[in-house]
């Protein structure tokens, strides 16, 4: 059984969900709100540590025909940055129709929530290609 951790990245707020291979069920976990990029790594790497997670899912923003956009690029550099300070195992997963389930629902506390939905997202395709 591997842990995986998911976030759904934002200039603001990181929202981050937590699931495992055998249940495959994906649950919103907390929301990383720090002032400065380090103070957000630092709670970053306080979740790696308690949670020691195999895997590392990020939400991959674009625009609906698939075009990047600037937040697509942030994402793929947060991605880089968790693989690079923590050694961790990251794989970016499309979130362009993630976001849409929960567009109704803009508020302060979704972001764990998209998360979830991103995780559950890989579940559900990883699961298809097993």
């Amino acid at each position: 059984m591997e842990t995986l951790l998911a976030f759904d990245f934002g200039l603001k707020r990181i929202g981050v969900a937590i699931g495992n291979t055998l249940i495959k069920q994906a649950q919103p976990l907390t929301i990383i709100s720090a002032a400065t990029n380090d103070g957000k790594f630092a709670e970053l790497g306080k979740l790696i540590a308690e949670w020691a997670p195999t895997r590392c899912i990020v939400g991959l923003p674009s625009h609906p025909d698939g075009a990047e956009h600037e937040m697509t690029v942030r994402c793929r550099r947060f991605a880089n940055q968790l693989h690079g300070r923590f050694g961790v195992e990251t794989v970016l997963v499309d979130e362009r129709y993630s976001s849409a389930v929960i567009e109704q629902r803009r508020g302060e506390h979704i972001d764990a929530e998209a998360a979830a939905i991103i995780l559950q997202q890989y579940f559900d395709d990883s699961h298809e290609h097993n």
